[in-house]
């Protein structure tokens, strides 16, 4: 039983890091470039003046009063 904990230490070391890698190439390709590319594309066609004149007629703004 001479250094068991070494040995088993090693293997779980390893494992971790492989599963911790796995983790993070799955969030970056699963979720965070598919939300890079649905911003990109949301901010394309987005008009801030006309999404401002829609909240203004809504009477969303108590800055900017509906005429």
């Amino acid at each position: 039983m001479r250094r068991l904990l070494a040995r088993r230490m090693k293997f779980h070391l390893l494992g971790a890091f492989v599963v911790s890698m796995g983790c993070a190439t799955l969030y970056k390709f699963g979720i965070a470039e598919p939300r890079k590319r649905a911003y990109a594309e949301y901010y394309k066609s987005y008009d801030p003046m006309k999404d401002f004149e829609a909240m203004k007629a809504a009477g969303v703004l108590e800055c900017a009063p509906p005429k």
